[in-house]
């Protein structure tokens, strides 16, 4: 089994879009991007968009290639979008690519208004090749019913689990390690690795003291029984995650680690460093609306910000 973690907040931007392949199927879990539209009063620094830019096109390509294409909710920073903001995954690049691939979402009585209309927009682009999960067991691949995002939030998501030769890898999505039912279905799937979003730790108001022992424990709990867990997403938005993860791998014997760390991949905290890219790398006037009209590009950004985040490695 091959696994390729595509999005995630260490790798630049928002999300937690996955590639797996086995012998028999290229599954494309939560194909969508984000860049956190406006962070520190400013919107995405050039150089998150440059990387936004290249991540997208990595996202259409694997959705071209797959056999399987899962959405385990319906927020922007995991699906394409048809009122897409210029920074994520717009499904107009996605009307000339292959309509059989089979795609497994959520039972439509389980979706809110929103999710509904997200949901229509889909179907309109990509035809009606879907299957609606409901606590479904397959040989290779199963998704467990809907467990809360976050601590007991209105929305619900669907986690992914698929095996192969033994080997088992789960997709937790965004439970934030805050629901103890969502832990212990990971747990019953016996994962030998788990990627899963972490606390929202950013959201000081929100996440109280009781949350962050609830979602230490949780990952605790995870990573003692768990060989290698990918904790990112919510977690890594400014670096008190990052302090929070290395915590949580000094307890125990198995592998705690990030999205790029795991990929092997320069640590990107772009979202939690927006305010000092713009220090580093001034921006000229009116960048981002030169740049919606197409009269200017990313590309001096990106050169002078990978070497950046290259020396950092």
């Amino acid at each position: 089994m091959e696994i390729e973690v595509l999005t995630a907040e260490s790798l630049g931007v928002r999300g937690l879009c996955c590639y797996v392949k086995t012998g028999t199927k290229k599954i494309l879990i939560d194909p969508g991007i984000a860049l956190g539209y406006s962070r520190y009063n400013r919107l995405p620094h050039p150089f998150q968009v440059a990387v936004g830019e290249r991540i997208r096109k990595i996202i259409i390509r694997k959705w071209n290639e797959a056999t399987d294409i899962v959405f385990s909710h319906f927020h922007g920073d995991h699906i394409p979008l048809v009122h897409a903001n210029p920074y994520q995954l717009n499904i107009n690049s996605l009307r000339t690519l292959k309509t059989k691939v089979k795609i497994w979402l959520s039972l439509f009585e389980n979706l809110n208004n929103l999710e509904k209309s997200r949901f229509i927009d889909l179907q309109e682009i990509l035809g009606k090749n879907y299957n609606f999960v409901n606590n479904q067991f397959k040989k290779d691949i199963c998704f467990s019913r809907m467990v809360y995002h976050g601590e007991r939030a209105k929305n619900k998501v669907f986690m992914t689990c698929i095996e192969e030769e033994g080997f088992v890898f789960v997709h937790g999505s965004d439970i934030q390690l805050l629901d103890k039912e969502a832990i212990q279905i990971i747990l019953s799937w016996k994962p030998d690795l788990l990627i899963v979003s972490g606390p929202p730790l950013y959201l000081s108001v929100k996440m109280n003291k009781e949350l962050r022992q609830n979602a230490f424990n949780n990952a605790s709990l995870l990573s003692d029984n768990i060989p290698t867990v990918i904790i990112d997403h919510h977690l890594l938005r400014d670096y008190q995650g990052l302090d929070w993860l290395k915590k949580i791998n000094s307890k125990t014997k198995n592998t705690v680690l990030c999205a790029a760390e795991y990929m092997q991949k320069p640590l990107m905290m772009l979202e939690g460093d927006r305010e000092k890219l713009y220090k580093e790398m001034p921006v000229i006037s009116r960048w981002h609306d030169k740049y919606v009209m197409g009269q200017v590009d990313t590309m001096e950004y990106w050169d002078r910000g990978i070497k950046i985040y290259q020396r950092k490695t």
